[in-house]
């Protein structure tokens, strides 16, 4: 230790004798010397220490080569669960133009807000980052970074870096300068203005100015430059469609600024400033070859997520990882066109003739190459068609260029090509599917109509219907929920329930009511109206909508009328399966989950999306008793074709759905490790399917899911074994048990004591006789007779072959 002492004072000694040379030295000098040379060294210092790091960085920074020919840039891509690709970004929404084609007013705002001494530096505005730093120093940050610097990190955002910090504002610096020495000034500027992104995936100007202003970037006036520059201080926050308000404080700034630079005179300002902000946001196609509904819906969703966190889909390969399962996609895409084709078979036939008749789908498929499909619908229905045509853009567009409705009317009616087109649309036969995983809450299959190229409207996450039948497991749940046994009984018959505004409702079912006393659990299994009805009564619209939200029906409006119970309100199918997921992860929400996480090109992980807790919305033993008797339905219900037709024999449950004039086809099934449902209609519901026995759930949606599980089973995708909790493996089946067709009444209930409504009102141009109108090509001979009774339509096919 005394060494040691003996050390540290002779290196203290020595310090303190070269610290007393030095202010012996400094002391000699002549006053100004003495406080000029430290702040010489004061300065000198830190810019020594400045210029090492800038050669260190120069290297590593973007070469005059990489700036000529901008380095190919990697596309995000979405995979599958199992690492096949479903999508990628290799299209964005970007077009280039020249300066020539860009408003000037939007480059005098450019210049003006963003780097008003542009023409003037080299690259770097070295007062402007002066004053920048002073103004951060004193708690005021701002901005300091010319055009040229922006465009450096527009152009290589990974080799400059994201992280706000000192090296990459260097980094930014450097690529400027080297910037400036490759390009002219009107070369940098006109880079920068189709580079420069604007949320929605949308890059440069031009696309932002379709997007924002439903213009062109030679046509924006001064108001839309300035409300895109402002938006370039921060493109979420300035947001003109979200943030309003925002944007226009940040326009007026940016109109200030070209006060300031001599660019308006102060009456100019005065008045621009007062007026309001003018957007016409219109988000641009931006379909991909490969896209599905599925990558659509995950497409929107990461734009928003790469916009709020500073990525480039287009540009810096991110890898999104899904959780789309690709064997158990292809078995749903293959169930939906092979049984969407086959009904779509079925509803052309039925309509193509006044007598629809009542066969199998095989049957139907050997005539449909003999009649004009939906035939007799067009002929039958006149009004009906002038209601589509006068909802038709180019009928409006014919009003509004001075035409009649009569004469808008008739050379619609007279357009062959024009009313292709509508009939095509109006008789497309769509349906939705989508299956998820209860345990976790993962999208494992994903189809939102029979072919996105022809229909992008997504009928599993935006299409809104009445999900009839379907809706009924949740009123039972309630009851199962408020201490009702599965047993307890109700008589089957017609009941008068009163609303509250008064009406009365008196629901009735297809088969009659039998005046004999059901159970809640046979109730179910038949899907009897009047049962359920009554137990809704008991339970009360409230505690049933409070489960249907816990469940997983969050979104859509739930009207608080008793209709709700037989399934009138409408909902999208994602939140049926959803709500179906819950009740087989014994009573346990969860969100559903499309992306477990992102990576970098290089492997990175930089986010994870977990799944999240689960929330209770019912007990696990109601759970039980409910899925208990949804089995029901599959065993001797209206879900048998489950068992008999695809000789699925796991633990299952589910329940079929009709709506009103068999508008809508429901069926959704639950197993321990899959929860699937199908949606069956056209998207005009003033389009039906004709006979109640191939419009009702149980015998169309329920043929998607049937197909796609008995494929997922062959896949190995589904175990057959799986049971749910206090489950038991049903027996096999046999032929002769089948219990033959049940039929399910539609979800509305009649209203007594009250008049129907009016029919729709005819435009005052237009009251010419329908039938005096026929479609060019068509006979005009007295229309054909009245369809066949009920009693005839309602008759099942001689098979279900298909």
């Amino acid at each position: 230790m005394g060494r040691l002492g003996q050390g540290v004072r002779a290196a203290g000694g020595a310090a303190g004798e070269r610290l007393g040379r030095l202010r012996d030295y400094l002391m000699a000098q002549p006053p100004y010397k003495r406080i000029g040379l430290p702040l010489l060294w004061c300065v000198g210092a830190p810019l020594a220490v400045l210029l090492v790091w800038v050669l260190i960085l120069l290297p590593f920074t973007p070469g005059v080569a990489d700036l000529k020919q901008t380095r190919a840039a990697k596309a995000s891509i979405l995979v599958s669960a199992d690492g096949k690709e479903l999508a990628s970004f290799e299209e964005g929404l970007q077009e280039r133009v020249t300066l020539a084609q860009i408003s000037p007013h939007m480059i005098a705002a450019l210049i003006a807000t963003e780097d008003h001494r542009f023409r003037d530096h080299h690259g770097i505005d070295f007062k402007r980052t002066l004053a920048s730093v002073l103004h951060t120093a004193l708690g005021n940050p701002q901005g300091g970074s010319t055009i040229s610097q922006q465009l450096a990190r527009n152009m290589f955002p990974e080799e400059i870096g994201r992280a706000r910090n000192i090296n990459r504002k260097l980094k930014e610096m450097i690529t400027a300068v080297k910037i400036e020495s490759a390009y002219s000034k009107d070369e940098i500027l006109e880079s920068y203005l189709n580079t420069v992104p604007f949320l929605y995936n949308t890059f440069g100007v031009e696309m932002a100015a379709r997007t924002y202003f439903n213009t062109t970037a030679a046509k924006l006036d001064i108001l839309e430059s300035a409300t895109l520059v402002g938006m370039l201080k921060g493109t979420n926050y300035y947001n003109p469609v979200n943030n309003p308000e925002r944007s226009v404080q940040r326009r007026n700034v940016v109109l200030s600024q070209m006060r300031k630079h001599g660019m308006l005179d102060d009456k100019r300002y005065d008045s621009l400033r007062r007026k309001p902000l003018r957007v016409s946001f219109s988000r641009q196609a931006e379909r991909n070859p490969t896209d599905t509904h599925f990558t659509a819906y995950v497409r929107k969703w990461l734009i928003e997520w790469a916009d709020e966190n500073d990525y480039n889909v287009e540009r810096d390969g991110l890898v999104v990882h899904t959780t789309l399962d690709s064997a158990l996609q292809e078995a749903a895409e293959k169930a939906v066109e092979r049984q969407g084709n086959a009904l779509q078979i079925v509803a052309d036939v039925e309509w193509a003739q006044s007598d629809s008749g009542s066969g199998s789908a095989g049957g139907y498929a050997g005539m449909h190459g003999s009649i004009t499909p939906f035939e007799y619908f067009w002929r039958s229905k006149g009004a009906l068609v002038n209601s589509f045509i006068r909802e038709t853009p180019e009928y409006k567009k014919a009003i509004e260029s001075g035409d009649t409705g009569a004469l808008a009317l008739k050379r619609l009616r007279a357009d062959r090509a024009f009313i292709a087109r509508l009939r095509a649309a109006k008789t497309r036969l769509e349906t939705g599917f989508v299956a998820m995983d209860p345990e976790t809450g993962h999208i494992k299959a994903w189809v939102g109509s029979r072919d996105f190229h022809k229909e992008q409207y997504d009928h599993v996450v935006q299409a809104a219907r009445q999900p009839g039948s379907t809706f009924k497991p949740i009123v039972y749940g309630a009851a199962l929920g408020k201490g009702f046994a599965p047993n307890r009984p109700y008589r089957d018959a017609v009941m008068n329930i009163k609303a509250g505004d008064g009406t009365v409702w008196r629901p009735t079912d297809m088969s009659g009511s039998s005046g004999n006393m059901m159970t809640m659990r046979e109730g179910l299994v038949f899907s009897k109206n009047t049962i359920t009805a009554q137990v809704m009564q008991d339970v009360g619209l409230p505690g049933i909508i409070t489960l249907a939200r816990g469940l997983g029906i969050r979104n859509s409006k739930l009207e608080s009328v008793p209709s709700l119970a037989l399934g009138t309100s409408p909902v999208t199918l994602l939140e049926m399966v959803n709500a179906y997921s819950s009740i087989a992860a014994q009573g346990e929400y969860r969100k559903p989950v499309f992306v477990t996480r992102i990576t970098d090109r290089a492997g990175k992980v930089v986010a994870e999306f977990g799944s999240p807790a689960p929330e209770r919305a019912m007990s696990s033993q109601n759970a039980a008793d409910l899925i208990d008797m949804m089995r029901g339905v599959i065993n001797r219900g209206t879900g048998t074709a489950i068992r008999y037709r695809f000789g699925i024999t796991g633990d299952v449950a589910g329940k079929t759905g009709t709506t009103q004039n068999n508008t809508d086809g429901w069926f959704i099934m639950m197993h321990p490790k899959l929860v699937a449902g199908a949606w069956v209609g056209f998207n005009d519901n003033r389009v039906t399917m004709r006979s109640n026995y191939w419009g009702q759930g149980g015998h169309n949606a329920i043929l998607v899911v049937g197909d796609f599980f008995k494929a997922a089973v062959a896949e190995g995708k589904v175990d057959t074994a799986a049971l749910f909790a206090g489950g038991r493996r049903p027996e096999p089946v046999r032929q002769e048990d089948n219990p033959g067709d049940i039929s399910e009444e539609a979800g509305e209930m009649q209203q007594e004591g009250v008049a129907p409504p009016p029919p729709p009102e005819l435009d005052p141009d237009d009251m010419e006789s329908e039938e005096a109108m026929p479609m060019e090509g068509e006979r005009s001979d007295p229309p054909p007779p009245p369809p066949p009774p009920e009693s005839e339509q309602n008759a099942p096919p001689a098979s279900l072959d298909q």
